[in-house]
């Protein structure tokens, strides 16, 4: 059973307070330019970046930031989800051409080895970062993301990924199909206004995609946050879940936070932010 959201309106109106005071910081980011993702930056301080999930934009991340204070938090979001327009996103690949803007953003920013920080897509697109050979990343946290895209609702990468192809009809091409579309949007923090196609793109490419072979090549130390229920016996096999999944990833700290819903930040707002503020001190 998935335990109630706490402190949803609390949450709500930081989500809103982040939009409004972020104005003012945007222009730190305003020199970079992508049609994949855009950044807005807020805080002093050593920098972490953070990465929302699919479909949620930096809004997700508000009681995070007020709690978890002496960093400048680069926020990303990509085009097509929480209201921003796709642009390039709105057709063709998706997930590797993110990651090589993000790359280019710490770059042409020129932050030195920062921190980068990912939920659900955002933990996958987080540990591809940390695989590439350039730039250097400080450390990594994902955030309730196994390294199997397809493992994370049960399925497998082939049979994930023909379903992410009949969704993308089904939420486009009929009437009750934009209303679950709407549905989903709705209870996901933050996603009000995400493109159905690139929601749909997404899906698809995270169904094929399956990290945990390529682990072993992660150029950075690895946390991983997970979420856990109340039932004892579920969280039991939850936790053994993700030891094997990051098994191949030596050395990683593996963290469940619970009782808990799929967005950590918002159902364990308290618990979260000790981990994070544990893992940014290294």
């Amino acid at each position: 059973m998935t335990p109630p959201i706490l402190n949803r309106r609390d949450w709500l109106t930081g989500a809103a307070t982040l939009l409004a005071f972020g104005c003012a910081d945007a222009a730190q980011a305003a020199a970079f330019a992508s049609r994949r993702i855009s950044v807005t930056v807020r805080g002093t301080g050593p920098d972490v970046l953070l990465i929302p999930g699919l479909a949620s934009g930096p809004g997700v991340w508000a009681g995070t930031i007020a709690a978890v204070t002496g960093y400048r938090y680069h926020l990303v979001q990509v085009r097509g989800f929480a209201g921003l327009p796709p642009d390039a996103n709105r057709s063709g690949p998706l997930i590797a051409p993110l990651v090589t803007d993000i790359a280019a953003y710490i770059t042409q920013a020129k932050l030195v080895r920062p921190a980068v920080v990912g939920h659900s897509m955002g933990g996958t697109l987080a540990m591809l970062l940390a695989m590439r050979p350039a730039p250097a990343i400080g450390r990594v946290m994902v955030v309730d993301m196994l390294p199997d895209g397809a493992g994370m609702v049960g399925g497998t990468t082939s049979g994930m990924g023909y379903l992410a192809d009949q969704l993308s009809g089904y939420f486009t091409g009929t009437k009750a199909g934009r209303q679950l579309f709407a549905d989903i949007v709705r209870q996901q923090p933050g996603a009000k206004g995400s493109d159905p196609d690139v929601i749909a793109t997404a899906l698809r490419e995270l169904a094929q995609t399956d990290l945990g072979p390529r682990l072993k090549t992660l150029r950075a130390p690895l946390q991983v946050a997970y979420a856990v229920g109340s039932d004892a016996q579920q969280r039991q096999a939850q936790m053994a879940r993700y030891r094997t999944a990051y098994a191949p990833a030596k050395g990683a700290l593996l963290t469940p936070i619970g009782p808990s819903g799929h967005v950590i930040m918002a159902d364990q707002p308290a618990r979260f932010a000790t981990v994070l503020r544990g893992f940014l001190r290294g």
